[in-house]
């Protein structure tokens, strides 16, 4: 008898998007053997669809959490009504271990994963619901969130049992320190990159521009990628220190609409005068600003005109950064032999790596850890803590001293 992974789909159906997504009636969830009670179900999805559309709609004011719920239903339910050929809500515990096995390496890759590992549109034909092969810390992310799924769809009424649940609970370990960042070496062969871009063409000089102060805003500012399209520059403002020092600042709203604020140290704020007055604007920002704090390239027009440009989006920012590390590792290659693994780690790196390279960098220069946790948003030290290898006048300070860029 084949096993559930190798059994071929009894339909001709293709992983696509929820949003297009048409399941037939018979793997549509509608009579699941995990179905609960209708009598006692609290929400009014009949199908397994709706279920998931009505367990996202919990999300869609915080559109990070939203976009990574999303991602992980709808992986889940592609595997299940493509490769198994039953409907979500007929999974069991072995059809979940099968799916965690499926995570290591989704196959076939044709089927399942975007060409190059690149991200593509969801409208775009050349969407997968991966990019590769899930790393073990992505892995465990994902059975998080879809137990989350499975235990409110049983508090709904809508599943009689978490298939999920029966996985034996790991002792926790202490949290591992931090892996992908960039060494102090290959984040100077990245600045070399950065600096030495074309500006042969008013575009060239335009990308160039704006991939310094992109790298800046997610190094010194710490920022995570979807932060930086969802604020602006009219978040940055000035106050006084006891001292009677100016000092600048960037509120962030951020991961769980939390809002913090990001010391705007010297190096960053001539690195946004530089930016704003090649974009025709004034060095700074004014209060309130609707500014996006990094645009598209075709909002360098009339002075004035790229304030009502919409942000790019975090696809587009991540595809800028990823260009830049494929750029720097390519450069490193040329170079000489000896430089091919700090190559092969630029080519993995990602938007995040630069997030964890100024958490790490800070921690390296004995940054105070409290004064690292408050510049990144986290919640605790703890968290803080995988960077080891106050007041808001002395924070700003230590950061200015000891977190630097150094173009």
């Amino acid at each position: 008898m084949k096993s559930a992974l190798t059994r071929p789909p009894p339909l001709a159906l293709s992983p696509a998007p929820l949003d297009t997504l048409v399941i037939p009636s018979e793997l549509d969830g509608s009579v699941g053997l995990n179905r609960g009670h209708s009598s006692h179900a609290q929400i009014a999805a009949d199908n397994d669809l709706d279920a998931i559309r009505a367990w996202l709609s919990r999300f869609v004011d915080t559109r990070t959490t939203f976009d990574n719920y999303r991602k992980e239903a709808e992986r889940l339910l592609l595997w299940s009504v493509v490769m198994l050929g039953k409907p979500l809500s007929s999974l069991t515990h072995e059809d979940c271990l099968s799916y965690q096995r499926f995570l290591t390496d989704p196959q076939p890759a044709a089927t399942w994963v975007a060409g190059g590992g690149r991200k593509h549109a969801r409208t775009d034909a050349r969407w997968r619901p991966f990019y590769g092969p899930l790393s073990p810390t992505s892995q465990r992310q994902a059975v998080v969130i879809l137990n989350a799924l499975f235990s409110w769809l049983v508090q709904a009424g809508y599943l009689a049992g978490n298939p999920l649940s029966l996985s034996r609970q790991r002792t926790k370990h202490a949290a591992p320190r931090i892996t992908r960042y960039l060494e102090p070496g290959v984040w100077q062969d990245v600045k070399d990159y950065i600096a030495a871009m074309p500006r042969s063409t008013e575009r060239a000089t335009a990308h160039a521009a704006r991939a310094r102060w992109l790298f800046t805003l997610l190094y010194l500012g710490g920022l995570r990628i979807a932060e930086v399209g969802s604020n602006t520059m009219g978040q940055f403002f000035m106050r006084r220190d006891a001292e009677g020092e100016i000092r600048w600042w960037l509120t962030v709203r951020g991961k769980g609409d939390k809002e913090r604020l990001v010391p705007a140290t010297r190096e960053m704020m001539t690195e946004l005068s530089r930016y704003r007055q090649h974009l025709g604007l004034s060095a700074l920002p004014s209060l309130h600003e609707d500014t996006p704090l990094v645009l598209p390239i075709v909002a360098k027009r009339a002075k004035g005109s790229v304030e009502t440009c919409s942000p790019l989006t975090r696809a587009a920012l991540h595809i800028i950064v990823k260009e830049v590390f494929a750029g720097a590792a390519k450069q490193l290659r040329s170079r000489d032999e000896s430089s091919a693994a700090r190559a092969a780690m630029l080519e993995k790196a990602s938007a995040h790596w630069l997030r964890h390279s100024a958490g790490t960098h800070m921690a390296d220069r004995q940054l105070d850890l409290r004064m690292v946790r408050d510049n990144l948003g986290h919640a605790s030290l703890t968290t803080t803590s995988i960077y080891l290898h106050t007041d808001d006048d002395r924070r700003h300070q230590q950061t200015e001293d000891k977190h630097r860029i150094d173009w």
